[in-house]
């Protein structure tokens, strides 16, 4: 299980391929990372769920970059 207080804000967020694809705005909740805003100016937010380690002061999750942006949220994960 990952520590949520390990998560910080301006951590960068990499995919399983190791890029960067966002950065981390704050923890909401118990169980999703809100996202700073993108280019748009929108803000996303992720699973806890999908966040296999948070080393090296980087949040990295088990998937690819482009696949985490067409399934991540506008919206907080309940729970």
């Amino acid at each position: 299980m990952i520590d949520t207080n390990s998560i910080k804000p301006e951590m960068p967020v990499v995919c399983s391929l190791g890029g960067q694809f966002a950065t981390v705005d704050h923890m909401e909740g118990s169980d999703s990372i809100k996202l700073k805003k993108d280019e748009t100016g929108i803000h996303h937010y992720v699973p806890l769920s999908w966040v296999v380690s948070t080393e090296d002061g980087k949040v990295k999750v088990d998937r690819p970059g482009e696949e985490a942006m067409q399934e991540w949220s506008t919206r907080p994960m309940n729970g």
